[in-house]
Order: structure tokens, then C-alpha cells, then sequence
């Protein structure tokens, strides 16, 4: 039986005695793995820094995953990438430049990507969570469509992209996301590292969870997990309805590919109000089967435009459905310890 995971993403702050208290903070918090970002930014300006955060968050006996937050573009800061490769960035079918974002097929970020991957581990990051990989996928138009991908497209289906979506170019951004992760995780899979992958529920970005199942025929990820956040939508029962129902079709996935999973609950943007609403969602995921069950993030993701409206309050009721999830977990525990000595 894997022991319960609970993690929250950490991002904001690079100052050492300060994360120091905000660490101490989330462990009184229930929480018992963090996520870091190391962006491209953290690999040029922070790179001692970054190490000696990744080393005090194992000394406190943390969980580490390292978050390749941005690297290719959004979810996550702009690439920076781009401003040396500029022939890399990501268009749509209409022809639009995505400023931020970059193309998976092109050599350049592979290779930029291998050199992440070298860094996460001299920093003694041992667990990649690769987070929400996004193309465009809309009812008229696609990504990525650039000049690269157009030839490939064209060698591979013996015709020229289409600037409309089709059942073709459906299956070339699954070929292009799942060739991507299958270089870049075996790469991280040949150091002794662990692939941990995250997929929106909605279908507008490309790879999404109804089809994960492309990631899961990748032998060296070791994990797929998804993010039903409710930013705006529904409250209370809904949201543990919504939760579970996404927590279930994640586990599904994960059981069909043999597959570990995490689960994400939405700790940011909260109305007032309404910061309950995590309390359900952690327990509707726990409920559904979820052990690994992280929440976006700390404090109410305080540092960023879409944070919380009361992060204090967000922040304390995120640590009441910690609490909650762990109770449950040692209820059921005991529970079962109990049947096995009547």
C-alpha cells in the first residue's frame, strides 16, 4: 500500500530564509510533497539559489517534484527559449504566430529540453512533472502548424496541411506530443528519473484526458494526472460531483496504461466566499480513488494575477481539507486494520 501523497505547488518566491518559513508553513499544512517551478529564468538567474531550495525542501523531508514550468511556453512563464530560437515558436493553422509558445517538433528544444532535464538532476531533482502540454485544437483552426510541421505533415500523409482541423491533423499533434515525450522521458528515464505528466480535462488544448491514452503507451512515463479546476463555474455539491467524475475517468486511464496518477484541486481564484469549495473537491477526489492528491498552490497562488480573493482564508481551508483527506486515510486504515485481528 503507497503511503498518501499530498502536494502543493510553490512558485513566487527564490529568497531562502523566506522559503524556509513558507516550507515549515506547508508542512503544518498536512502537506507532505512540494511542487517546485524552475523555469528558464531559475536556470540563468537562480541557479544557486534553485539548487539550495531543491536540497532544503529534501533536508525537511519533502517530497521534491520539479516543474518545467514554462520552459515551452504557457501553462507557465513565456519561453525564453524563443528569444534565441526564434524559427521555434509554435503557429496555428491560420497562419498566427503563438508568441509564447513553442513548436515540440523542432531539434533546437529538444535539445534545450535535455539540457532542463541535466540541470533538474545536477540540482538533485529526481521527479519531472511535465505540466499541461498545450497545442490548439478549435473547431477552425489547429496547432502547430508552422513550416516544419507543414513538411512533416506533408511526408507523413503524402498531402499538404490542411488550414482547417481533420482527422489527420488530429493524429499529427498526437504524433507530435507523444514523439516529444518520448525522447525527452527516456532521456530523464536513463538518469534513474521519474516521469510525471499532467493533462487539462478540456479538449481545446491538444493532448487532453480523453486522450491521455497517447501518453500512456509511452513506456518511461510513470505517471498521468489531470487538473479539473472550476474557476467561475460550479460551488459545493457540483463541484465534488465534477471532481469525482474527473478523478474517476483519471484513474481509469492510469489503471488501462498501468499507470500512477495525480490528482490537482484548484487552491487559487477562490470568490469570497465560496473557499469551501476545496474542501469538497479534495474530498471528492479522495473519495474517487485518488492517493496522490496535489492543490494549485500556495497561499492561494498569492504572487500571480489570478490568485485568490481572501488568500489567508484560502490558505487556512486548503490546510482543513489536508486534514480532512488525512483523517480519512487513517480511518480507513484502521478500519481495515481492524478486520484483520476480529
Amino acid at each position: 500500500m503507497k503511503p498518501l501523497k499530498l502536494g502543493i505547488a510553490y512558485h513566487g518566491n527564490r529568497l531562502l530564509n523566506h522559503a524556509r518559513e513558507d516550507l515549515n508553513d506547508i508542512i503544518k499544512h498536512n502537506f507532505n510533497t512540494v511542487v517546485h517551478m524552475f523555469s528558464h529564468n531559475d536556470m540563468v538567474r537562480g541557479k544557486t539559489a534553485m539548487k539550495d531550495l531543491f536540497q532544503m525542501t529534501l533536508d525537511m523531508g519533502l517530497e521534491l517534484w520539479v516543474d518545467n514550468w514554462g520552459i515551452g511556453g504557457t501553462p507557465g512563464d513565456p519561453s525564453h527559449f524563443l528569444c534565441y530560437h526564434p524559427e521555434a515558436h509554435q503557429y496555428t493553422s491560420d497562419g498566427e504566430v503563438r508568441p509564447i509558445n513553442v513548436c515540440f517538433n523542432h531539434e533546437s528544444f529538444v535539445s534545450f529540453t535535455k539540457e532542463w532535464i541535466d540541470t533538474v538532476y545536477e540540482y538533485g531533482g529526481r521527479k519531472i512533472f511535465w505540466d499541461e502540454p498545450s497545442l490548439v485544437s478549435a473547431d477552425d483552426k489547429f496547432s502547430c502548424a508552422c513550416p516544419l510541421c507543414q513538411k512533416l505533415f506533408e511526408e507523413k500523409y503524402g498531402r499538404k496541411m490542411p488550414a482547417a482541423p481533420d482527422k489527420d491533423t488530429v493524429d499529427f499533434q498526437m504524433w507530435t506530443v507523444k514523439n516529444y515525450f518520448e525522447i525527452v522521458t527516456s532521456y530523464a528515464r536513463a538518469k534513474g528519473m521519474e516521469n510525471i505528466v499532467c493533462v487539462m480535462p478540456g479538449k481545446k488544448h491538444g493532448i487532453c484526458l480523453e486522450t491521455a491514452g497517447v501518453l500512456g503507451e509511452i513506456e518511461t512515463i510513470d505517471n498521468i494526472g489531470t487538473d479539473p479546476y472550476w474557476v467561475g463555474g460550479p460551488t459545493g455539491t457540483e463541484v465534488y460531483k465534477y471532481v469525482y467524475e474527473s478523478t474517476k475517468k483519471c484513474l481509469e486511464v492510469c489503471d488501462t496504461y498501468k499507470k500512477d496518477h495525480n490528482l490537482w484541486i484548484q487552491g487559487y481564484g477562490e470568490r469570497r466566499g465560496f473557499e469551501e469549495d476545496v474542501v469538497y473537491a479534495a474530498q471528492a477526489a479522495y473519495d474517487a480513488g485518488a492517493r496522490n492528491i496535489f492543490v494549485w498552490g500556495f497561499r492561494g497562488c498569492e504572487a500571480n494575477w489570478y490568485k485568490a480573493n481572501r488568500p489567508d482564508i484560502s490558505w487556512r481551508t486548503v490546510g482543513d481539507a489536508m486534514q480532512r483527506v488525512l483523517d480519512s486515510e487513517r480511518n480507513r486504515v484502521i478500519e481495515e486494520a481492524r478486520k484483520l485481528v476480529k
